[in-house]
């Protein structure tokens, strides 16, 4: 019986990739085929740090990339843009992620099973129309922390108390009652 393949796709900044990492190596321990998909510059950044061996993985966990679309760094270690980078990707990330699954599917690549599963960050939607279009399952996974959540919740509400767009004494206010709802 071959192993899922699940394919796992964060947003590259630290935290989203820490957590879907977690979730990667959870599913991992149950069984099944990862396939770990970082930017080009974030595959590079891990590399740097941690050495070049540190991301060759096992036999069943295997690390790929595809390029984010912006131009090289500067500096090698600096934050990228967060805005530049979540417009680059969703204008340009669809084509390389196509072309990877086509790669992950193909027996003459490897001899893992076709890919079964992708979980991808829910900043990284291009997914969901390569997902669509070879027929495989799909999920969307918000790896942001609580109080961030909270926040989204209550977007309805700021914009129905005239708090958002922010301006002036209005942040203030914003402060108070998010202090106050959570």
């Amino acid at each position: 019986m071959e192993k899922i393949h699940v394919v796992c796709v964060p947003y590259p900044v630290q935290s989203h990739i820490s957590a879907m990492m977690k979730l990667a190596k959870i599913l991992h321990f149950r069984g099944f085929y990862i396939t770990f998909v970082n930017t080009e510059f974030n595959h590079q950044r891990l590399l740097n740090s941690r050495g070049p061996d540190s991301l060759k993985g096992l036999s069943d966990f295997r690390f790929e990339t595809i390029p984010d679309g912006l131009p090289p760094p500067t500096n090698p270690n600096a934050s990228q843009d967060f805005v530049a980078l979540s417009i680059s990707l969703e204008k340009n990330g669809l084509e390389p992620f196509r072309n990877l699954i086509y790669k992950l599917n193909n027996t003459k690549y490897s001899n893992v099973s076709p890919v079964s599963f992708i979980v991808a960050d829910s900043f990284m939607s291009f997914t969901l129309q390569a997902a669509k279009e070879f027929g495989i399952p799909e999920i969307l996974y918000c790896p942001i922390g609580f109080c961030a959540f909270a926040c989204f919740l209550h977007i309805p509400q700021y914009i129905q108390r005239g708090l958002v767009p922010l301006k002036g004494t209005r942040i203030r206010s914003l402060v108070k009652i998010l202090s106050l709802s959570v």
